[in-house]
């Protein structure tokens, strides 16, 4: 009888210990906010379920979310998280190239019909019959539907699958679209950022093939597991916002000391990511950490919000607790009163204590 390859079948030929496995489960479901204990499902997934078969298609799009997944920084996934996956086609880096190349991807699609994954990165313009993005002699738009159509799902990697990126930024004269808005009838689970965090995809993947299922989504189709909270209420320099210490400019006395960059236009307070948690490059930094705000690159339209230097002013509310589901709901609040009231809260209220100090000694000297 033929025994189909599971992760672990392919990880332990490699000479990956099993310590080394378990710690790499342990470390999944950290990253996915799941209980220790779910390392143990994670690790029965790995070693009975067959890979999942992956077809992996490239739009208008820089490649820098592949480069992204392929650097990741886990002490296994470095060498081996291709091995989770079974990665029948991406012209990116198969060896395979024109015809051969897309014999590969239309033999996937026949034998592992309604089983494979299609991984896209970039998105699809849709002018003048999608002739700015040809793959294969057609237009990139046809081959995403003609793949969409019997996969099991759909991940859109990165800012441009996911809405667009600069590609889509007006006036838009390619008519770049996300792939959510070509691909109708099948589940996307949009990974956006530019490029995604390395660990953030591979965590996608674990969770599909532990759980058989997509991971929960929050409003605009983002897992909530790594895009429930905002960047800010995780970031290392919040507590200079709360005490209202702020860069004013840049190298100024306030960034050397390592103050909050809203001023100088950080999204962190709107942006939706785990930079500040996963972190970037071995989990040593993210953009905030090396002295420059958040783009805002995992949102919808940020290259349409003006410069990135610009100070937020539509903040709706703030707290720790808010999410992705909430923020919005309300009336937005101008930048004068969030700002203001929230950051300089604690400020505030240091001077009316002492205040009280100095009129209560003051009356104990007259009495």
């Amino acid at each position: 009888m033929s025994h189909t390859q599971t992760f672990y079948d392919v990880i332990r030929r490699r000479g990956i210990t099993r310590r080394s496995f378990m710690q790499f489960c342990s470390m999944t479901a950290a990253s996915m906010g799941l209980a220790p204990a779910m390392s143990g499902r994670i690790a029965h997934a790995m070693e009975t379920k067959p890979r999942i078969p992956v077809i992996w298609f490239h739009g208008n799009e820089c490649t820098c979310c592949s480069e992204s997944f392929i650097r990741s920084a886990h002490p296994l996934v470095g060498d081996v998280v291709l091995s989770m996956i079974n990665l029948e086609y991406d012209d990116l880096i198969m060896a395979a190239a024109g015809h051969q190349a897309e014999a590969v991807a239309e033999k996937v699609m026949e034998e592992h019909k309604g089983e494979y994954v299609l991984a896209v990165e970039g998105d699809a313009p849709l002018n003048e019959d999608g002739m700015y993005c040809f793959v294969a002699g057609k237009p990139f738009a046809e081959n995403l539907r003609r793949a969409a159509k019997d996969a099991a799902m759909v991940i859109a990697w990165g800012q441009c699958a996911s809405f667009g990126c600069v590609q889509t930024a007006k006036p838009n004269p390619t008519r770049g679209t996300p792939v959510h808005k070509v691909v109708l009838d099948k589940p996307v689970i949009k990974v956006p950022g530019c490029p995604p965090i390395a660990e953030v995809m591979t965590g996608v993947l674990s969770y599909i093939l532990t759980f058989d299922r997509l991971p929960e989504l929050d409003r605009q189709g983002r897992p909530k597991m790594f895009y429930g909270q905002r960047i800010h209420d995780k970031c290392y320099r919040r507590g200079h916002f709360d005490a209202g210490q702020f860069v004013e400019r840049w190298d100024d006395d306030g960034a050397r000391k390592g103050y909050c960059l809203y001023k100088m236009g950080c999204k962190g307070p709107t942006t939706y990511n785990a930079c500040s948690t996963v972190m970037w490059n071995q989990g040593v930094s993210f953009p905030i950490g090396s002295g420059h705000g958040c783009l805002g690159c995992s949102e919808d339209g940020f290259w349409d919000k003006g410069s990135f230097y610009d100070r937020v002013t539509d903040i709706h509310q703030f707290g720790i607790e808010d999410n992705a589901e909430t923020v919005g709901a309300g009336v937005a609040i101008g930048v004068g009163a969030a700002v203001a009231v929230h950051a300089a809260m604690s400020v505030v209220r240091r001077t009316l204590d002492k205040a009280d100090e100095k009129a209560e000694r003051s009356g104990q000297g007259q009495g």
